[in-house]
């Protein structure tokens, strides 16, 4: 192996032997006790040191790097103490995620590490939005984040080169070759020579390096960083290298050919970096003795320290508290000048003003910038925001809602638009594994509001109708909010903006344009997780939401004789099940009304909410009303007897008179 020092002093040099030989120490150690059962689960990065030393020691301290969970020297190379990383991995409290997940999926703002999810992919848009962030703050900031080769194959890796080449964002894409996804070798992953070849296409630089190369990789870095500083731009670099243990200890190295794992134990970039320190007279065996030992101590103290920390005691409150970063509500109150406005206009004056109120919003959808937006809910907003916050995005959601977790991570705030609900199941992924779990994981917050525009009635067919809040109320640490007015839509909205924690918000397409309120126009809020209480009575609840909150109205003033309590929830996640309750405990009976499909939908939960909390006080079984059981229709008369609007009246009247 050629080393070539360049223009480095011997003191770089000894300091990248130091970055490479403490975590190499440390893996050996995390060997011996995985055999103990001392660790549950190890990753090793043995063979691979050489790549994570490069990339940072190049970064600044204040730079992010978004590893993956063989990159055991990003962790020592930012000076993490080796207690806390001992803790993290016996799941102690000490660590970085209180127990609740392990290894390196875990992140830290104090050393600018963000940890990956096992879906891997996501993380390559997560770093687009951090190098967003940077490049709106012009602070001349890179972002570095790995992946593995097998990584590649998925389609987030394809929409964050294409995101950061198109957006022209200081991203280094670094991706791993060592030859096997788990046990997949890279013929079975890719066709192209080499995975470098893929930036190609993408219109961004790349470059092969000797992953195993300590200088080449140092060197090459240091020039790509100077450069990407100069002109901020992309860079994709396929390091090859190879790993020398299982994908995991337990998976084991019986499907790698003895003769590669020989060719590949004589490039250890730590034993030949080593002799060509001592051959060339930069490193004595004496220096070496000494360093071993210091790291040696240290592994061996902090090994004691997280030893003798007390194993996690398990906390319903702290669980469940911690699912959701702490918020306190503002009430901002409006003004008494209010005009008469359709939903559409209160949601769009919402985004105006949040706008005008945080400036470190920012909004990405497709065709949201000169077009407006599908719905025209952001017409006129590069006028008066610019283009750098009010941004088109390729067609691929899932990059799009990373980047929104990124842009959160490096002190923005995000609002995502899909541009109908039903295209949020492109970008499901992020969503309910990455901005949901965050907080739980690692405290730290997901400040995204994802817009749904969603519903029926429009004859849009199956893949522009839908209304699939369920898909979320499922997930804790989502928020998800459903108005049905004008002026809740408003000031829901601003609430959900001002909110650290993800927000589904979803938008009635059919409401947009036919229901006008007078709204105050001015800035206010609304506490989420409030429900409206729009009519009174005393023969039944009627429990609903969205569109069914209209027709569940229409029904009401067609039979005046019925008196009810009409409940429009406006929020799903948090539910207001003490307004449920107080409601369904006077009338006796509870009729919960929904667009969506019956079976799993949140008419479901509430009912058994209901039955739990108040059957002594029911004279009649709790109803649902809801959506066939199958995909919604495109032809009107399919359609109509898809919706449940055909039926809610009467079971409405059964009920009464049950």
């Amino acid at each position: 192996m050629n080393f070539d020092r360049k223009n480095l002093s011997d003191e770089k040099l000894l300091d990248l032997y130091k970055r490479l030989l403490k975590p190499r120490l440390i893996e050996e150690k995390m060997l011996i006790l995985i055999r103990q059962g001392k660790v549950s689960k190890w990753f090793s990065g043995i063979g691979q040191e050489a790549i994570s030393v490069g990339v940072t020691a190049v970064l600044d301290s204040d730079e992010y790097i978004l590893p993956m969970h063989r990159n055991l020297a990003v962790f020592t190379g930012r000076n993490i103490p080796l207690y806390r990383l001992f803790s993290q991995w016996q799941g102690k409290a000490n660590g970085f995620t209180k127990g609740r997940d392990r290894s390196f999926h875990f992140g830290t703002q104090q050393y600018k590490i963000i940890g990956m999810i096992s879906h891997l992919g996501p993380q390559l848009g997560v770093a687009d939005g951090i190098a967003l962030a940077n490049k709106l703050q012009k602070n001349g900031k890179i972002t570095a984040v790995f992946t593995g080769e097998g990584a590649t194959s998925e389609g987030d890796f394809h929409e964050a080169l294409n995101i950061a080449s198109v957006w022209e964002l200081p991203v280094m894409f670094v991706i791993e070759n060592n030859g096997y996804g788990l046990s997949t070798p890279t013929n079975e992953q890719y066709r192209c020579e080499n995975l470098a070849d893929k930036g190609i296409g993408y219109g961004i630089e790349s470059h092969i390096i000797d992953g195993n190369n300590i200088l080449e990789v140092y060197h090459l870095l240091s020039e790509l960083k100077a450069s990407m500083i100069e002109k901020p731009r992309p860079v994709l670099l396929e390091f090859k290298t190879f790993r020398m243990r299982g994908h995991e200890e337990a998976s084991g190295t019986k499907y790698v050919p003895q003769e590669l794992m020989d060719m590949w134990a004589i490039k250890d970039p730590v034993n030949n970096y080593f002799n060509y320190l001592t051959e060339n007279g930069i490193l004595t065996a004496e220096f070496d003795l000494a360093l071993r030992t210091e790291i040696k101590k240290e592994i061996d103290e902090s090994l004691a320290l997280a030893n003798e920390e007390p194993e996690i005691e398990a906390s319903y409150n702290e669980e469940l508290n911690d699912v959701y970063k702490p918020f306190k509500f503002e009430l901002v109150k409006p003004n008494s000048v209010s005009e008469n406005i359709r939903l559409i206009d209160a949601i769009s004056t919402s985004l105006k003003q949040s706008m005008e109120r945080h400036e470190n919003l920012v909004i990405m959808g497709q065709d949201i910038a000169e077009y407006g937006g599908a719905f025209k809910i952001t017409d006129g907003f590069v006028a008066q925001f610019g283009k750098e916050r009010v941004r088109n995005t390729p067609i691929c959601e899932s990059a799009v809602v990373s980047a929104g977790m990124g842009l959160s991570i490096n002190g923005y705030k995000a609002i995502v638009e899909m541009q109908f609900a039903d295209f949020v199941s492109t970008g499901f992924n992020p969503i309910v594994n990455l901005l949901a779990k965050s907080h739980y994981r690692w405290l730290e917050k997901a400040d995204v509001v994802v817009r749904m525009p969603c519903g029926g009635g429009t004859q849009a067919g199956p893949f522009h109708s839908q209304t699939n809040e369920a898909w979320f109320t499922k997930t804790p640490g989502l928020k998800v909010v459903y108005p049905a007015f004008p002026y809740d839509a408003k000031g829901l909205l601003n609430s959900a903006i001002n909110d650290p924690n993800p927000v589904l918000f979803f938008e009635h397409k059919q409401l947009y344009r036919s229901i006008y309120q007078d709204v105050p126009t001015d800035y206010y809020t609304l506490p989420l997780g409030k429900a409206a209480l729009l009519k009174e009575g005393n023969d039944v609840t009627i429990i609903s939401f969205g569109a069914a909150v209209h027709w569940a109205l229409e029904t009401l003033e067609k039979n005046t004789e019925i008196s009810a309590d009409l409940l429009d929830l406006r929020t799903l996640q948090p539910l207001d099940t003490e307004a449920i309750f107080v409601s369904v405990k006077k009338t006796g009976r509870a009729i919960i009304y929904q667009e969506d499909s019956m079976f799993g939908g949140v008419a479901s939960d509430i009912s058994a909410l209901i039955m739990e909390n108040c059957f002594q006080y029911l004279d009649a079984p709790v109803k649902r009303v809801a959506s066939l059981d199958s995909p919604i229709p495109f032809t009107k008369a399919l359609e109509d007897q898809y919706l449940p609007k055909g039926r809610f009246e009467k079971a409405l009247i059964d009920l009464i008179a049950y």
